[in-house]
């Protein structure tokens, strides 16, 4: 039989051109061989030109997709433009090649994880104030994963350690690179992402407070936020998040910040744009965050980018449609009341919706967001909070197209660079925990009691009291009972020895203090009990410093004390120090 060449296929049609003769047994068998041979080169050739094909196919997309990231409808710059030009040539800081390619992959580098499709649970280190020694995160990280975290924002202000030009902006105890390395070193042996805060427009106290920078203020008198029309401006922030960003290879998000920009459109400089643009405040707003997200998008091709949305919420639908920035940026929606009903989100979430948003962050509070000088975390209230976004959580799907991406447990140490400092982080770990497992198991449920107390180690808990009974197991806990100590007793203590005590208020008053003179019979009835409760509370102080030296830098310890102790405990040491002086006199006159 042999081979036949298919019906309607020409023997002739061979690629190769190869035309042989229809006769014989032999001449079957050669033109069998050749026709293999002749296929067997067709494939070859096949194989080739489609390799060809798809390498300059794959050149073409890979072009094209570089140019549809990097510019939206114009909101980049016009087609054709430079991405690079985005920002005026005025404005451009020139970065070694090492700071302006931090997440392009090199050798050894790890590429960020896709973590598109997981729910973050981040739980915000605010470190503008009460920065804790690395030492006691290494405590605290496996308790916050334990907990439910898988993540962590942290906020580093004055303790990152900037370099050259910006070195002024550290802080005297500023984390050192290799503390920066260990920090995420250590998330990363407990599974959680790293997410630097770069505030980038308010807040910025930190960076204006510095005579160096006091040009590029918003106004002139305040700190608090950048003039965005400067082109200083951008050309520090280019820097400020190039350090920061390469310090954070790891990271697969950025949170530029961008919340209570205070005094925005005071300043002569935005008062003349527009005037000159027929502009506001939100089209100003949003020209210096498309800016800031021009850098990022330009340089750093796949790192996301998280911002505060309070600015957001006053700017229409339009301009934010306009300005195209909900391509690049996802909105984190904070709101720390304890009680609130999803239908009071819902026009935030509408609008974001509306305005191009695919993906929202929400924020809560576990601790600094009851007073700026709260000294004890109220349970009952940040509970309050987590379960009410548990609610808006359930309801998003009816409330608004937009996917949840994640949760911000914030937990502020000052409210801004200047006031005193919130709840320290040992005394808020217990709220920490009840809020995460809150939010792990969908409510304060038993088996989220259970766990709360197994990994504290604690016997109970009384949420509207705000305590926890047992000695606990957790980072800190020494401090967290010295403080409860100091919260509850010292200055009621001090105050009723002074103020209660009948004796001292008829012949150790203020003005026989003054005076240098008192009766010693009359003295001697309380003078035990004063120094012993000075004794006390000086032998108490000296535990709870060394305490918080383990904890924190010199600094914290400094003021924690200057805040919350000496201006109880130094009225007591007053008494006593002229009672000492006063007793020796043995009854003279007083003094004129």
């Amino acid at each position: 039989m042999g081979s036949r060449v298919p019906e309607g296929f020409p023997p002739c049609h061979l690629s190769l051109g190869l035309v042989l003769p229809w006769s014989g047994a032999g001449h079957e068998m050669a033109f069998q061989r050749s026709h293999r041979l002749n296929l067997l080169r067709l494939v070859v050739l096949l194989l080739i030109a489609l390799a060809g094909i798809k390498f300059l196919f794959r050149d073409s997309f890979t072009l094209e997709l570089h140019k549809h990231v990097s510019k939206e409808s114009g909101f980049w710059g016009d087609t054709g433009d430079i991405v690079q030009d985005v920002i005026p040539q005025s404005q451009v800081l020139e970065l070694p090649e090492a700071k302006i390619t931090a997440l392009r992959q090199e050798p050894g580098q790890q590429v960020p994880r896709d973590v598109s499709a997981t729910e973050m649970r981040l739980v915000h280190l605010d470190l503008k104030g009460a920065a804790p020694r690395v030492s006691y995160l290494e405590q605290v990280f496996p308790f916050l994963s334990q907990l439910g975290a898988n993540g962590i924002l942290i906020e580093y202000e004055d303790m990152f350690p900037f370099k050259g030009e910006l070195e002024v902006l550290r802080s005297p105890y500023a984390y050192s690179e290799e503390d920066i390395e260990r920090i995420q070193q250590l998330a990363e042996q407990h599974k959680l992402e790293v997410v630097p805060l770069v505030q980038t427009f308010g807040h910025v106290e930190f960076i204006l407070k510095h005579e160096k920078y006091q040009h590029l203020r918003e106004v002139e008198r305040f700190p608090n936020s950048f003039n965005p029309h400067v082109p200083n401006t951008l050309a520090l922030l280019r820097s400020i998040l190039a350090q920061v960003i390469e310090k954070h290879r790891r990271s697969t998000w950025i949170h530029i910040g961008a919340d209570e920009v205070f005094h925005l459109g005071e300043g002569m400089d935005s008062k003349n744009w527009m005037s000159r643009n027929k502009g506001d405040v939100g089209t100003m707003f949003l020209k210096h965050i498309k800016e800031v997200l021009g850098f990022l998008s330009a340089q750093y091709w796949g790192l996301r980018v998280l911002m505060w949305d309070d600015m957001l919420r006053k700017i229409s639908v339009g301009a934010l449609r306009e300005s195209g920035i909900a391509k690049h940026v996802s909105p984190v929606v904070w709101f720390y009341a304890p009680d609130f009903e999803a239908e009071q989100i819902e026009p935030f979430l509408t609008k974001y919706a509306e305005s191009g948003f695919e993906a929202v962050w929400f924020a809560s509070a576990f601790k600094g967001t009851t007073g700026p000088a709260q000294t004890w975390t109220p349970l009952s209230y940040h509970l309050k909070n987590h379960l009410s976004w548990l609610k808006v959580m359930q309801a998003l799907p009816r409330l608004a197209p937009l996917r949840f991406q994640g949760i911000v447990l914030t937990g502020w140490q000052r409210y801004d660079h200047y006031s005193v400092l919130c709840e320290l982080l040992p005394v808020g770990i217990p709220s920490l925990a009840i809020c995460l497992q809150t939010l792990v198991n969908g409510g304060f449920t038993e088996e989220a009691k259970r766990k709360v107390l197994d990994v504290l180690g604690l016997e109970s808990v009384q949420l509207e009291q705000s305590t926890c009974e047992g000695r606990g197991a957790f980072p800190g806990v020494e401090i967290y009972h010295m403080v409860q100590q100091v919260n509850g007793h010292l200055r009621e203590s001090i105050l009723k020895a002074l103020e209660e005590e009948s004796a001292i208020k008829g012949w150790f008053s203020p003005y026989h203090r003054k005076h240098h003179f008192g009766n010693p019979r009359n003295m001697e009835s309380f003078g035990s009990k004063v120094l012993k409760l000075h004794e006390d509370w000086e032998s108490f102080v000296r535990d709870l410093r060394a305490q918080l030296e383990r904890v924190y830098f010199p600094d914290t310890v400094e003021e924690w004390m200057e805040e919350n102790v000496n201006p109880y405990l130094d009225q007591l040491r007053d008494l006593v120090r002229d009672y000492r002086a006063i007793i020796r006199l043995n009854g003279r006159p007083k003094a004129t």
